[in-house]
């Protein structure tokens, strides 16, 4: 028996954080991927505020946990005290803009400020980093969209390990794209 992919939900939220308002955004990253995986998973959760060095820190600690998948959401707009796409570049070794740019790309079919969002996404060791928004309907519409490549990608980073996650969809809600091998 193959065992459940660890991935990483981290809320970034100076309010969320001191429990001034319950976090709604992370419950929605949790739902989704309920509702989307077919492949069994657990998920390692945390919320950290919107400061560089802790949310950097977080993430480098969902990685080092062995988590292959870690979506971070809230904190990429422009306010001053939106950090979290700073944050992932230092816990990164390599970018992956494709994804802010499918993301923003897709939002903008529903609100003309997703061009002020600077998600990214990138590789913390063996983890796929993804920034998402902070409202849990941008998060659903975002990772509609770019979740077909996650699954391939996760494949791809973990080539040459020896028992790789795999993360598998549910096909009638979401098919993941991985090429036909020859």
């Amino acid at each position: 028996m193959t065992a459940p992919a660890l991935i990483g939900i981290l809320t970034v939220s100076d309010r969320a954080s001191r429990g001034d308002y319950a976090d709604e955004s992370g419950p929605a990253i949790r739902a989704y991927l309920h509702e989307v995986l077919a492949s069994t998973w657990e998920p390692r959760e945390r919320i950290v505020p919107d400061d560089r060095s802790m949310i950097s820190a977080a993430i480098l600690e969902l990685a080092e946990l062995g988590c292959c998948l870690i979506l971070t959401t809230g904190g990429t707009g422009p306010a001053p005290r939106d950090v979290t796409p700073e944050a992932t570049e230092q816990a990164c070794t390599r970018m992956l803009p494709g994804f802010g740019e499918l993301m923003r790309h897709e939002s903008l079919k529903y609100v003309p400020t997703a061009i002020l969002s600077r998600q990214t996404a990138g590789i913390c060791g063996t983890a796929l980093v993804v920034n998402l928004p902070g409202r849990p309907r941008s998060i659903r519409e975002c990772l509609d969209a770019v979740f077909p490549a996650v699954p391939y990608c996760v494949d791809l980073i973990h080539t040459d390990h020896p028992s790789p996650p795999r993360l598998e969809t549910h096909p009638d809600r979401l098919v993941a794209f991985r090429p036909n091998k020859p």
